[in-house]
C-alpha cells in the first residue's frame, strides 16, 4: 500500500543522530521488504532491538497434508472448529501450497502472555466474531466484525480480545498484500473508480513506548517451525517512526461494489492482490438491472485457479444450504455454477444482502487433516439434479 504515515518522533533527517533527552541516542531500525527496494519504514527505539539473550525452544507447525492432489469440490463447516485458550494454537490450516496458508482460529483468550512474529509472511486476519486491539511495535488498531487486519512479516504483535467468542478467517502469503493496481494511478493514488479509497483505512495509532528489560518472549515463525526466542528488552519501545511498510485495517463494509446491467464478474469484487492470489469481498449490493437480468452468477471453469469462499453473512443466493462460517473449495480443472434452482429462485430479485470473502489462488490448494474433519462429505455433489 503505496501510503505514507508517521507516529511520534523521529529526526529530521534520516540516518543521523537522535539524540536522547536525558543524553545517548535512540536506535535506527529499517524495517523493509524486498532487500532495500521495497516498501520500508524507519523506526527508532530506546533500545537496541538486536538483543537476543535465549533461543528457548523450536517446533514444527507444517500443516498435515491429508489431501495433496484434489479434484473434489469440498465444504468445511468453519464454525465447527473447537476453540482453544492459545491465540497461535487456535489457528488451524486448512489449505495451502506453496504461496500461501488459508486458515481458521477461534482463539478464547488474548495474546498477551508473549508476542508473535512471521518472518516468512505477510498476515491477513479477516475478524468474523469478535472485537479488540492488535497492538504491534508501530502503533495499535482498533478491530470488530467484518474488519480485515494487514500484518507485514516481520512485524512483532499481541492481540487483545474484548469478547469471549472470537473466530478468524486468516491467509499467510509468502508476497505481500497490495490493494488491485487499476484502482490506482502511477504514483498509487486509488482513483475515483476504485470500490474504496486511502480515507477507508485504519491506520496504526496509540503508540506505545515501553523503557523495559527484562525476559520477553517472542514466537518467531520461520520456516514452518516456531523459535521461542527471548528478548533482553521491551519489542514496543518504539519512540517513532515514518514511512510505508506497517500494519493497518480495512473494513469489509466500507467497500462499494460495483454493479451492472448484467452480471458482474468477480474481479469487480477484488481488495487485495498478491502475486500468486487475490482476495475479493462480496458485499450487500444491488443486483444487475437489465430487464432479462440473471443476477445469479453464470457457471464457469476455474482453469487457472482453485477458488475459495469463506461465508461470512446473510442469503449467499447462489447456493444452497450455506451457512455462517463455512469454506468452499471449488478446484481448477471443473466447473462449478450455482446450486440447481439458484439461478432460476434469483431472477426478479432487486438485491443481496451477502457478505463473504474470497481467494482465487493460481496454485492449487492441498487440502489438510484439520480441514477434513470439517468436511460435510456431500458438497461435490450438489450440483446433481434429483431424478
Amino acid at each position: 500500500m503505496p501510503l505514507y504515515h508517521k507516529l511520534g518522533n523521529f529526526p529530521k533527517k534520516r540516518h543521523t543522530q537522535f539524540e536522547k533527552p536525558n543524553g545517548g541516542f535512540y536506535y535506527e531500525q529499517l524495517f523493509g521488504t524486498e532487500g532495500f527496494h521495497g516498501h520500508s519504514s524507519l523506526s527508532y527505539h530506546v533500545h537496541r532491538p538486536t538483543q537476543v539473550k535465549e533461543i528457548l525452544n523450536s517446533y514444527s507447525v507444517e500443516p498435515k497434508i491429508a489431501i495433496g492432489k484434489n479434484i473434489k469440490s469440498l465444504l468445511f463447516k468453519g464454525f465447527e472448529l473447537k476453540p482453544e485458550n492459545d491465540f497461535l494454537d487456535s489457528r488451524k490450516a486448512m489449505l495451502v501450497n506453496k504461496d500461501c496458508i488459508i486458515g481458521l482460529a477461534a482463539p478464547k483468550e488474548s495474546l498477551t502472555k508473549y508476542f508473535y512474529k512471521n518472518a516468512d509472511a505477510d498476515e491477513m486476519l479477516f475478524i468474523h466474531k469478535g472485537k479488540g486491539k492488535l497492538r504491534t511495535m508501530l502503533g495499535n488498531i482498533p478491530f470488530e466484525y467484518g474488519d480485515y487486519l494487514v500484518i507485514p512479516r516481520g512485524i512483532i504483535y499481541q492481540i487483545e480480545f474484548e469478547t469471549s467468542e472470537n473466530r478468524l478467517f486468516y491467509v499467510e502469503s509468502h508476497s505481500p498484500f497490495y490493494t488491485p493496481k487499476r484502482y490506482k494511478n502511477q504514483s498509487g493514488q486509488h482513483l475515483e473508480h476504485s470500490p474504496f479509497c486511502e480515507r477507508d483505512f485504519i491506520l496504526p495509532n496509540e503508540l506505545e513506548t515501553h523503557d523495559e528489560k527484562g525476559d520477553f518472549l517472542i514466537k518467531i515463525k520461520k520456516e514452518g517451525m516456531i523459535h521461542e526466542v527471548v528478548y533482553a528488552t521491551h519489542p514496543f519501545d518504539v519512540v517513532g517512526w515514518d514511512g510505508y511498510n506497517f500494519p493497518y485495517g480495512f473494513s469489509i463494509h466500507n467497500f462499494e461494489p460495483i454493479t451492472g446491467r448484467v452480471h458482474q464478474p468477480p474481479p469487480v469484487h477484488q481488495t487485495f492482490e498478491t502475486a500468486t492470489f487475490v482476495v475479493c469481498s462480496f458485499c450487500p449490493r444491488l443486483y444487475d438491472y437489465h430487464p432479462k437480468a440473471i443476477p445469479a452468477p453464470y457457471n464457469h471453469s476455474n482453469i487457472d485457479s482453485d477458488e475459495v469462499l469463506y461465508y461470512v453473512d446473510g442469503d449467499f443466493m447462489s447456493r444452497n444450504n450455506i451457512e455462517q462460517g463455512h469454506i468452499t473449495l471449488h478446484p481448477k480443472g471443473i466447473p462449478h455454477g450455482p446450486a440447481p434452482g439458484a439461478m432460476e429462485r434469483s431472477i426478479g430479485h432487486k438485491e443481496t444482502h451477502e457478505l463473504a470473502v474470497m481467494v482465487d489462488t493460481f496454485r492449487p490448494l492441498m487440502v489438510t487433516e484439520e480441514a477434513m474433519g470439517l468436511d460435510d462429505g456431500q458438497y461435490y455433489k450438489s450440483w446433481t439434479e434429483a431424478p
